[in-house]
């Protein structure tokens, strides 16, 4: 299972529950507001010691509350986890553009280039700074830092054209710092790798 696709399992379980609190709490709250009315209940019941109230109310939310950890959790892990074999690319952010080193050396400015079918790991950093690769189609989101190195990685599982955009202001460019990712046939991303800027 691809890391975008337990991402977006992660996003829609949250979704989900929060809709379910939001409908459940909202009819619960006009009930209340209905049948405990003033003019139907002028003095109100003291629920104090419940002990089984409060163990739902203190048990139901800690579960909720894990297993969205869990859900989050295990995206997270899926981000972070790369496939041996992984094709290495270097990272490097800079007012405004990014620069793409591969390993034999070839560099690209605004063009990430990678072959169909294998897991790319990007190797990022910054020389000024803090940037922040953002590749939405993949779910892809980490910053680059001064003398840090930081990792992401995704499955080229898909031929095509994607953008790549720095989400985090980095100065009065920043809008303008953005990159194309290009998934092309293995035999194409070669002939391009050997190819003379």
């Amino acid at each position: 299972m691809s890391p975008a696709h337990n991402v977006d399992l992660a996003f829609w379980y949250i979704l989900g529950i929060s809709l379910i609190l939001l409908v459940g709490i909202t009819t619960v709250m006009v009930v209340f507001v209905v049948r405990y009315r003033r003019s139907r209940h002028p003095v109100s019941e003291d629920i104090r010691d419940n002990l089984a109230l409060e163990l739902v109310w203190t048990v139901i939310p800690t579960l909720i509350a894990l297993s969205m950890f869990y859900m989050g959790w295990k995206s997270y892990i899926s981000l972070r986890t790369v496939p041996e074999g992984a094709l290495q690319v270097e990272v490097t952010a800079q007012m405004y553009s990014w620069i793409f080193t591969y390993d034999n050396g070839k560099e690209s400015e605004d063009e990430l280039v990678v072959p169909f079918g294998k897991p790319v790991k990007l190797n990022v950093t910054s020389v000024d700074v803090v940037h922040s690769l953002y590749i939405p189609a993949f779910r892809i989101k980490i910053d680059a830092v001064r003398g840090m190195k930081t990792y992401a990685w995704f499955p080229a599982d898909e031929l095509g054209e994607y953008d790549i955009e720095c989400a985090e202001y980095c100065g009065t460019e920043h809008s303008s710092m953005t990159a194309k990712l290009k998934i092309v046939p293995e035999k194409e991303y070669l002939a391009w790798l050997k190819a003379e800027e």
